[in-house]
């Protein structure tokens, strides 16, 4: 268990979230074991509180520190993020007074995870490390987009100060420069399923490693004779070696149960089109432009954006779309499709990128880059000149 901790420890700190010196992370087995020498003691009495086996305690790192301190500030507790990764995994961001087991507990038990005093995140897991991993970046993501949109709306209003205004130019000094292209990744059409499986693992390696998803959210797929082959749910996109599934699009197998919950949005992709890649992923400005809409404080569906939105909306000519995870009769897997098919790319409202290529996934991952850096650069625009809105 101890290499699992210092595994996901080890994560945190290469995707720059935390460093390995403000990171405790510990796991019940027998005893509790810590990934560190001078361990949180009394967190340890979280454990007795409820029934989880995984407990990740760290102060993130420089920007999202600021940003969290930020926000816990300037917005009502709990936080209401609209991203999806909110609204359908983490529901809302609690905020704790303090960081004693006593005052935790009650906030752990509601939700995954909590923010405590410092700022610091308090996330768990019920099986393995990697879910409080999971919810430690899910939250950092879901409070940036949070943040950014706040910033937005203030500098809109005029209703910021001199020391918001700092602190924002600080945070976005501080990110990770914008992604590259990188190497070409393997050249289509594929053989066999040999070759299509290794491009679909290497297409959801380069995906995280340009930070264009958080590894769990998001997914990849390649149509080969006549079967779908896509990450399963749950998946990391970064350690698919183990994790695709090969659908038959005539459904005559049952492997689509623990494929993406997506798959039926990529089948009618590859039903109706000549593309024969899907690449999806949750960059962070994208998701952010996907919900600065000019019209959200007065529109009579603002509560619900994401499954009823009717103003037809784009970034650098491409579409916006409402759409919710799933089959349901506001599915994304009605509205994404064409929105591919007529642009090869669209984003998804409050929830991400959908990109398409014809034989492997050097297009869709160029386009999924060129959108993402795109509407940072967008962002930026608005959020320094608020009159600008492309």
């Amino acid at each position: 268990m101890k290499t699992l901790l210092d595994t996901y420890s080890r994560k945190l700190e290469e995707r720059g979230l935390a460093r390995r010196e403000d990171i405790s992370f510990a796991a019940l087995e027998t005893d509790v074991t810590w990934n560190r020498p001078d361990p949180e003691r009394e967190l340890e009495k979280i454990f007795a509180g409820m029934s989880i086996t995984t407990l990740l305690s760290a102060r993130p790192a420089e920007p999202y520190r600021t940003m969290l301190d930020s926000l816990v500030r300037s917005q009502h507790h709990p936080l209401q993020a609209r991203d999806t990764e909110t609204r359908t995994f983490l529901h809302d961001i609690p905020v704790a007074s303090s960081a004693d087991s006593k005052t935790l507990l009650p906030f752990l038990r509601r939700r995954k995870g909590v923010i405590a005093p410092g700022p610091r995140l308090v996330t768990t897991g019920t099986v393995t490390p990697e879910q409080a991993f999971i919810v430690f970046s899910s939250m950092i993501h879901s409070c940036f987009v949070l943040y950014c949109l706040g910033y937005l709306d203030r500098r809109r209003k005029k209703a910021f100060s001199r020391k918001e205004e700092q602190e924002f130019e600080f945070i976005m000094e501080r990110l990770p420069p914008p992604p590259a292209l990188g190497p070409p990744l393997a050249r289509g059409p594929f053989a066999d399923e040999e070759t299509v499986i290794a491009a679909v693992v290497e297409a959801g390696k380069r995906t995280v490693a340009a930070g264009l998803v958080d590894s769990y959210f998001g997914n990849v797929s390649c149509f080969h004779n006549g079967t779908i082959y896509i990450s399963q749910t749950g998946s990391s996109l970064e350690e698919l070696e183990s994790a695709i599934d090969a659908c038959p699009m005539d459904q005559s197998s049952c492997a689509g149960i623990t494929a993406s919950s997506e798959l039926s949005a990529h089948r009618r992709i590859y039903t109706e089109t000549n593309l024969r890649t899907v690449l999806h992923g949750h960059p962070r400005f994208a998701v952010i432009l996907s919900l600065d809409c000019p019209e959200r404080l007065h529109c009579p569906d603002a509560h619900r954006c994401h499954t009823h939105c009717r103003r037809e909306r784009s970034v650098a000519g491409v579409p916006i779309v409402s759409g919710e995870v799933g089959t349901g009769p506001f599915g994304l897997d009605r509205t994404m499709p064409p929105a591919v098919a007529r642009a090869g790319a669209t984003i998804v409202y409050g929830h991400g990128v959908f990109c398409a290529g014809r034989t492997d996934f050097n297009v869709s991952f160029r386009r999924l880059l060129e959108v993402e850096n795109t509407c940072r650069a967008e962002f930026l625009q608005r959020a320094r000149n608020p009159s600008f809105r492309n």
